[in-house]
């Protein structure tokens, strides 16, 4: 009992035991029922912008030893509150809180945190409507808002 049926009507029967067990992959279920989308900060969107409520260092994990240097993002698509990563040298001195940011995630397993990064799973890309690298290269000023 058990084995599947084999035989030459067997096709409907084939398809409805696969779609039931379908059910017990972890990455089938979290998409039908929507709950990537759900538990997602963005809501699905690639990025979102939001208003920086505090600079924050993390310190990185095991091997690694340092501080990162992120922010606690507020969205402002739904006031949900994040850490978001800020890259390049001496880039949290060109932010300052009530800056109004671009974030997008990190790359890394989705969903997950990146790297030596604890629970962090975005970066900034934009302060103030100008690339942060742009800011970075010396080719942008930051305007003030």
């Amino acid at each position: 009992m058990g084995k599947s049926p084999r035989g030459l009507y067997a096709a409907r029967k084939l398809k409805l035991k696969r779609k039931k067990f379908r059910w017990s992959d972890i990455n089938y279920r979290k998409k039908m029922l929507g709950l990537d989308i759900k538990t997602d900060p963005l809501e699905g969107a690639p990025m979102a912008r939001g208003i920086v409520l505090q600079k924050v260092g993390i310190e990185s994990r095991q091997p690694n030893s340092a501080v990162r240097k992120c922010v606690r993002v507020q969205l402002l698509k739904n006031n949900k509150v994040v850490t978001a990563f800020v890259p390049g040298d001496g880039a949290l001195n060109i932010i300052d809180e009530h800056d109004e940011v671009i974030i997008e995630r990190i790359g890394g397993p989705e969903g997950k945190a990146y790297g030596d990064l604890p629970g962090v799973r975005f970066k900034v890309i934009m302060v103030n409507g100008v690339s942060l690298k742009a800011i970075l290269e010396g080719k942008r000023q930051k305007p003030m808002r």
